[in-house]
């Protein structure tokens, strides 16, 4: 099963935390994956992004990839 979605992002939480919109009507509450080594990416309010799921729940995510 793929657990990758596209969205868009429609809010900017705290904690650095975003909301996307998958499917025109869902909203998950995503992050920024990656770790120290990688390039600091700038996401702002209506990029489109690519979200890989949580296993365990739905409404959870981070965004692997811009654009």
């Amino acid at each position: 099963m793929d657990r990758n979605v596209e969205g868009r992002v429609v809010a900017q939480l705290p904690g650095a935390l975003y909301e996307v919109e998958v499917a025109g009507r869902h909203r998950i509450t995503v992050h920024i994956g990656g770790g120290t080594g990688r390039n600091f990416v700038r996401v702002l309010v209506s990029d489109r992004v690519t979200v890989e799921l949580a296993a365990n729940d739905a409404t959870r995510g981070r965004i692997v990839r811009k654009g």
